[in-house]
């Protein structure tokens, strides 16, 4: 069968009828109108001779026509029939000479800050511009800062790369390094001035942050345990498989290196298997003669997040992905792979048409298959997401309008071969990798936990000091937490030795709730928080353990508990057994029934819950759990089981705890009172302080690794001496 080309045209848009975008030129062929399809995209292998027949004479018709994005609505009418119906990053994209320009000459300008022409393709190579509410001066406007987010696959990063972010996090940051949800670092505070440094630092030593943000492939999770190939290799096959697709999906036309290293290129190396499925054309992929053979010059619509897991893993919450993939392992060999599509967690408070989806099953695919499924599922929704309305643009709403095997047969044409039923796999379980495990290969791994995610003071300075004495590569993991890597069991006393010495607690010696609970950074840097979240929880956190505590819940109780200060789901509190969304200032919409497996999502349950209502909201709802739950079971799944009507009339017919359970709740005679143990059972009055003050209590916690409260709390009781 011929294959079917695009060529690269700068311009390759028009507006439909309806309001959206077609293919330019011929009309659509009798196989896509009999499929229900909205345009020809390619087709399958057939044994039908007159079908078959027509494709190619469907395919040659459209030789030199390039493909373009047709928009899953047809309702809508343009305004001025012709008109391009984008939304205005499309053009942002299309003028931009593929993501150069305006941000070369916009960094070259003595403004602290760049347009937000330029700020939208910034995105593109790995990063945000912010504005620092709480350093804005009087009447001086915005605080403008940048803020860089790194690619790593499968979290893996190399010993000399960290000791590069440890640095830059002094240097050119704001002395605080950020591990994200996705397995990245954040380099927070970062000045115009110096971003080119900042840059060009990372990509000398081993890094790379293009495609980190933007209408692109984001980083590619896979479960990071670093056990040995040998040992148990599904998972280095899922980490070998992140940097495959990474690479598969990168950026190609050297804008990268143009912006940041004003044109020097640098060498990297990709496996043949990946440059012949980037360039492979056979059925109409591509745009020929374009420096972006996958992406053209409009790249996809909305970001677009890959996954991939091994059977029975689920700590990267493999299906909130655009794609999550499981290897399929079978007596021992590398068999296949299991492919799911269209999850995401994004979603806008009052509007019923954006909401959190789990991928939906597509198939199973072999080994050499994999990159040309993930290659078709990509192309799929750069051609026919919506580009009219971002908040509509991701692949979930795509697979949402059409039904999922429309768009699995849309897919499987991209592909050239069909699906086939997807392999049997075990439960899985949410893993957490803390404390000291084996490799299998004689060396040792030890996971450290990171409260949401935030590395600093003498922690930081901790953690830099062992890697770089025994030369450790690290991974990050999806809940914010570092994996230190390599380490012969002869360094294990000095490791443990010097962490504890800097007050680094071992996992088993935190409290269950903050072990797995994971925040955005939110306020004040992102421009989308509407409340706290990384500075908040924490303190949530112990203040929920005081009531959990009160009604008689055991103190080794656990639930998975995710916060974010705005509804966009960047910690995928969506997935939350306990979920707190911020939906105002101090104020939040709580979901609840996610499950430990993270395979199920949760849903609403309340909205506006103010902070300082925390202990009242929940106490009703701990007690009825104490009571009415079922021996080992999860908050999540106890949640499930009774519905939240039942927990919401015994919320409303709630009368305090019964005088017996209060006793049984009474705590033992106190010892004194430490700064680590005299948070309040209730909430007392907020006390004001004058601006000073808090900067110099925030500089001391921040320097310290601590908590507000918790430094507040040691100042004052020294009061008492």
């Amino acid at each position: 069968q011929s294959p079917r080309r695009r060529e690269y045209r700068p311009s390759r848009f028009v507006l439909s009828a309806a309001g959206h975008t077609k293919r330019t030129g011929g009309e659509m062929s009798a196989m896509a109108s009999a499929s229900g399809i909205n345009a020809f995209v390619g087709f399958r292998p057939t044994n039908d001779v007159k079908r078959a027949s027509r494709v190619r004479a469907s395919v040659a018709r459209r030789v030199a026509n390039p493909i373009v994005a047709v928009a899953t609505p047809t309702g809508k009418k343009s305004a001025n029939e012709g008109e391009k119906n984008w939304s205005k990053v499309e053009y942002i994209k299309e003028n931009s000479d593929f993501l150069r320009h305006p941000l070369i000459e916009q960094l070259a300008t003595e403004d602290t800050f760049i347009s937000e022409d330029a700020a939208q393709l910034y995105k593109f190579h790995g990063g945000y511009q912010q504005d620092d509410r709480e350093k804005r001066a009087f009447g001086a406007g915005k605080f403008y800062q940048f803020m860089m987010r790194t690619k790593q696959p499968a979290g893996t990063v190399p010993n000399k790369l960290y000791l590069t972010m440890d640095d830059l996090a002094d240097s050119h940051g704001n002395g605080t390094l950020r591990l994200t949800t996705r397995q990245t670092y954040q380099l927070h505070g970062i000045l115009k001035t110096d971003l080119k440094a900042t840059f060009q630092a990372v990509i000398k030593n081993m890094g790379s942050t293009l495609g980190a943000c933007g209408d692109i492939n984001r980083n590619v999770m896979a479960s990071p345990a670093p056990y040995a190939k040998n040992f148990k290799p599904e998972y280095f096959i899922a980490q070998d498989l992140a940097k495959d697709l990474g690479d598969l999906l990168a950026p190609q036309s050297g804008a990268y290196y143009d912006v940041w290293l004003d044109g020097e290129q640098v060498l990297t190396v990709e496996k043949p298997e990946v440059v012949a499925a980037r360039n492979d054309n056979r059925f109409g992929t591509n745009f020929e003669g374009s420096p972006e053979p996958i992406y053209g010059t409009q790249f996809l619509p909305r970001k677009f997040k890959i996954g991939i897991t091994v059977p029975g893993d689920n700590h990267i919450d493999f299906l909130t992905n655009d794609i999550g993939i499981c290897v399929v392992m079978k007596n021992g060999e590398h068999v296949g792979y299991n492919v799911y599509a269209g999850g995401g967690m994004g979603r806008s408070h009052r509007n019923n048409d954006t909401f959190p989806r789990l991928a939906s099953e597509l198939g199973f695919v072999g080994v050499d298959d994999i990159l040309y499924a993930v290659k078709a599922i990509a192309c799929a929704q750069r051609d026919y997401g919506r580009r009219d309305d971002r908040k509509q643009s991701r692949l979930k709403y795509l697979i949402h309008s059409w039904g999922v095997e429309k768009f699995k047969a849309v897919t499987e044409q991209y592909m050239g071969k069909a699906f086939q039923p997807l392999a049997d796999l075990p439960p899985f379980t949410m893993p957490t990798y803390h404390g000291w495990n084996e490799q299998g290969d004689g060396k040792l791994w030890y996971g450290v936990h990171v409260v949401n995610g935030r590395l600093r003071g003498d922690a930081k300075k901790a953690l830099r000091a062992v890697i770089e004495r025994y030369e450790l590569p690290v991974r990050l993991t999806a809940n914010q937490d570092l994996l230190l890597t390599d380490i012969d069991p002869a360094w294990k006393a000095d490791i443990v030795a010097t962490l504890s010495a800097a007050g680094v607690q071992d996992a088993s010696e935190i409290d269950p709730l903050d072990q797995i609970s994971i925040a955005c950074p939110a306020l004040p840097l992102c421009g989308l928080a509407i409340t706290e979240a990384e500075r908040g929880l924490p303190d949530i956190n112990k203040r929920l353990r005081d009531v959990m505590n009160k009604v008689g819940l055991p103190g080794d109780e656990q639930f998975l508990i995710r916060m974010t200060g705005c509804p966009n789901g960047c910690a995928r509190p969506y997935q939350a057994e306990l979920g707190f969304v911020g939906d105002g200032p101090g104020s939040y919409q709580i979901w609840m029934g996610g499950t430990s497996n993270l395979l199920k999502l949760a849903e609403p349950y309340a909205d506006k819950v103010k902070e300082k209502d925390i202990e009242t909201f929940f106490e009703p709802i701990f007690y009825a759990f104490k009571t009415g739950k079922n021996a080992d079971e999860r908050f999540g799944d106890w949640a499930n089981r009774v519905g939240f009507k039942s927990i919401k009339d015994a919320q409303e017919s709630y009368k305090g705890l019964p005088a017996a359970a209060l006793a049984a709740a009474a705590p033992a005679p106190a010892a004194p009172a430490t700064a680590a143990a005299a948070t309040p059972a209730g909430r007392l009055p907020r006390v004001m302080i004058e601006r000073e003050a808090f900067e110099v209590l925030k500089a001391y916690a921040e320097a310290n690794n601590t908590t507000l409260t918790e430094a507040a709390t040691a100042a004052i009781l020294k009061l008492k001496q």
